[in-house]
């Protein structure tokens, strides 16, 4: 009975920690945002940097988003047109297609690969530099890490996330095509067809402002991660999974976020 009646307590101070701990967060994040800012807006972070920072970031993941890409459209090509009775055309899986891929696969996808292949990667590397003093060395020499790390990693993942997923959805799209040529008989133009015919203007935009904000918000909870490690290699292993756990959280909540604050 002891243990049952204190239950509730146990629980109030799991949420309670919880709580402490998810606040402390937010404000970490919010603070090095600010600070991230307030040094692009004084032109305290290179060019040179972030653009070496978005060509390791764009080309070295471009194969696997491509890969994901081009399995997305396959498996959505191949269950659509399995789906499919004969009182619905054949051309309406070209739309099936194109707007699951634009509004939620290419995006998600590529955001996906961008967490395992960047994001732990830079809270490891960050890490790594934090628990071997390294960043306390950049301090004694007078020199901000915010400058010459936080911000180029920022800034490229903002650049390039944006642009990994318009190619996601381009060869999603044309995966799908074949796909549903060889499966179902469903020609290029009407495929086309069908995908011009329920288009939104808007929907090419609302997946690159998604993809904005992704490229925002896994380089941004990575380096937090990163500087804030402490305890060793162990620290460095521990904080890595706890990043990469928040990006894809984080990634799943703004992607069911998005469609009440812009689809409606």
């Amino acid at each position: 009975m002891r243990r049952v009646s204190r239950l509730p307590l146990v629980l109030l101070r799991g949420f309670g920690r919880a709580s402490v701990g998810f606040s402390r967060h937010v404000g970490g994040i919010s603070l090095l945002t600010a600070r991230i800012a307030r040094a692009v807006v004084t032109g305290h972070v290179s060019p040179r940097r972030v653009a070496a920072e978005a060509f390791e970031m764009g080309i070295g993941s471009l194969p696997l988003v491509a890969m994901t890409a081009v399995l997305s459209g396959v498996v959505t090509s191949q269950q659509g047109g399995y789906q499919f009775t004969s009182s619905i055309p054949l051309y309406v899986l070209g739309s099936v297609v194109t707007s699951s891929v634009v509004l939620e696969l290419g995006p998600v996808m590529t955001a996906f690969v961008l967490i395992g292949r960047v994001g732990a990667r830079i809270t490891a590397e960050i890490g790594t530099m934090a628990v071997s003093e390294q960043i306390d060395a950049l301090y004694s020499l007078g020199r901000d890490p915010v400058h010459t790390l936080a911000g180029p990693r920022l800034l490229a993942g903002m650049l390039v996330t944006p642009a990994l997923v318009a190619i996601a959805n381009l060869v999603g799209i044309f995966a799908g095509l074949a796909v549903a040529r060889a499966s179902v008989g469903l020609g290029p133009e009407s495929f086309l067809y069908g995908a011009r015919m329920f288009w939104h203007s808007w929907d090419l935009l609302y997946s690159l402002t998604k993809a904005l904000a992704f490229g925002f918000i896994i380089p941004i909870i990575s380096l937090h991660m990163g500087l804030i490690t402490h305890g060793g290699a162990e620290g460095v292993g521990r904080n890595t999974t706890t990043a990469v756990v928040f990006m894809i959280i984080s990634v799943l909540v703004l992607d069911a976020t998005f469609p009440p604050l812009f689809l409606n």
